[in-house]
């Protein structure tokens, strides 16, 4: 369907943030929307849990890329200003080091952070400004080139600003993250906090290319926000404009099929789904877009024959890290720890090999990310308590288990969660902290298989390696259903709330037949 045509119906599969985002542009595009989500509220992993007055976001954390934040909410005629409360983060960040009693604070403003380099590394801070400069060099021109594009033509990518960097951008996709931090900084403190963005990448920094060393401009140069209410607030905000613009949102309905007429060209009709009841639906639609899973959409609601993504691709494909998750309400206060706190440890390597290695298995101890929203936020814990939610990277196997309130998950996820409850009391210095502990839940891999139909239990998706990033991820477009498109963390962009923004507004490129490489024009 190209921008010539007359929109029509359009279904929506998954009411995360990258099924909201588009079903509010395709809206807007003037179709008539419908979202389809199986579980009873919207959110998908950005979602959210309450207890005994303490509310947990239960996925992303981070706030970064704020331009595309407000680029999105232009585009649905509102701004980042006007729908949320953004506060900037002072410290952005803690990191604490295995053997090292004294942590290091990532500040809020470039110049604090190059004293911070200097003071650890002699020479740290002009090695930190020319790695600055390239990461802003590389954001920039990734934005402008790369993120945005649906990669439809590449002839669109050959610009001379593109092919003045040539050398440079091959270099930094052929050689790894850590290769360039090692060859940057010979402190191991420093070289950890450079690399480890690439676990907000699902990935490692042994494997990522070092092109995604341009995270570092987001966190030590443009900083780190929190949205008042949480990230559950940003998927309410978008879920309104969604309805606001005509979008009908209905919750508890699983697509069991998209429906196809045609031969080996097929041409997408539809969907069927099942209520709460069980009671089968179906649904007929001009253009269907998949904003689950895409390994999920691939193999169980297309037919062998439709599939642009069978199960053998899939099987040459590095998943992104599996993740135990810990929701704690905690008694009385926690100065000890950042809003947002990491936990590395002294063998990277090991770490990392047990994760994405060849005979994986979990990291003791393991390098961990712990967020404190209560530090910023007096809406998610009762008055003078403390929220915290803990992710552990662990390797993408549902076999490892689930989660469950206290602690009635399986026997390995609860004994790591005690694990790392002891480590974070023994890094940050909290002996009493396991006793404090009043409201606790767990998540595990096999929660993210089952609840949101995440290929191999990963938390993420498919890893950023350099053979799935950028045009060499999965496209946006069946290559088999004429009508059928794909939105979210699984395809491009990639991982992360703002790659599952730009995911929405490609999708919205491929309908209007526009291969452009920037942004959608904003309306006046």
């Amino acid at each position: 369907m190209t921008g010539s045509q007359a929109p029509g119906t359009a279904i929506v599969i998954g009411a995360g943030i990258a099924g909201l985002a588009t079903a509010g542009l395709l809206a807007k595009e003037g179709y008539s929307v419908t979202v389809l989500e199986s579980r009873s509220e919207v959110g998908g992993r950005a979602g959210s849990w309450e207890k005994d007055g303490f509310r947990f976001d239960t996925g992303p954390s981070w706030y970064l890329m704020p331009e595309v934040f407000d680029h999105f909410f232009n585009l649905m005629g509102s701004s980042a200003a006007h729908e949320l409360t953004l506060e900037k983060l002072d410290p952005g960040y803690r990191v604490f080091f295995e053997k090292h009693d004294e942590p290091i604070d990532i500040a809020a403003d470039r110049e604090t952070n190059l004293d911070t380099f200097e003071r650890v590394q002699p020479g740290g801070r002009a090695a930190l400004t020319r790695y600055l400069a390239s990461a802003r060099d590389t954001y920039e021109i990734a934005l402008k080139r790369f993120l945005y594009s649906t990669f439809q033509s590449y002839r669109t990518a050959i610009t001379g600003d593109v092919l003045g960097r040539a050398r440079t951008l091959a270099r930094l996709l052929l050689e790894p993250l850590d290769t360039l931090t090692s060859r940057t900084f010979s402190d191991p403190r420093l070289r950890q906090i450079l690399g480890y963005p690439a676990v907000f990448l699902g990935s490692s920094p042994f494997v990522a290319p070092s092109l995604y060393h341009l995270m570092s401009h987001l966190d030590l140069e443009d900083g780190v926000y929190y949205p008042q209410g949480g990230f559950t607030d940003i998927i309410t905000r978008i879920a309104s404009l969604a309805t606001d613009a005509g979008v009908t949102v209905t919750t508890d309905a699983t697509v069991t099929a998209i429906t196809t007429a045609g031969g080996k060209r097929a041409r997408v009709t539809g969907v069927r789904y099942t209520d709460a009841d069980g009671a089968g639906h179906r649904l007929d639609a001009d253009v269907v877009v998949s904003a689950a899973d895409l390994h999920h959409t691939e193999t169980t609601l297309l037919p062998r024959a439709l599939q642009s993504y069978p199960e053998s691709w899939w099987e040459k494909r590095v998943p992104g890290p599996g993740a135990v998750l810990l929701m704690l309400g905690v008694t009385g206060e926690l100065p000890e720890l950042a809003h947002h706190s990491l936990f590395f440890t002294e063998d990277w390597h090991d770490n990392f090999d047990r994760i994405f290695g060849k005979e994986t298995s979990i990291p003791h101890p393991a390098s961990i990310y712990v967020c404190r929203p209560s530090a910023t936020d007096d809406s998610v814990a009762p008055e003078g308590m403390e929220n915290l939610f803990v992710l552990v990277p662990v390797p993408s196997d549902p076999g490892i288990g689930g989660g469950g309130e206290d602690r009635t998950g399986s026997p390995v996820v609860e004994e790591l969660a005690d694990e790392v409850i002891a480590q974070i009391a023994a890094w940050a210095n909290i002996p009493d902290l396991a006793e404090r502990i009043v409201v606790r839940k767990t998540v595990g891999p096999q929660d993210f298989r089952d609840d949101l139909n995440s290929w191999r239990g990963t938390s993420l998706g498919p890893a950023h390696t350099l053979k799935q990033s950028a045009f060499f991820r999965g496209k946006n477009v069946s290559s088999k259903v004429d009508g059928l498109y794909y939105a979210g963390g699984t395809t491009v962009p990639g991982i992360g709330l703002p790659m599952c923004l730009i995911s929405a507004e490609l999708v919205i490129k491929r309908l209007r037949g526009d291969i452009s490489t920037g942004p959608l024009a904003e309306p006046r």
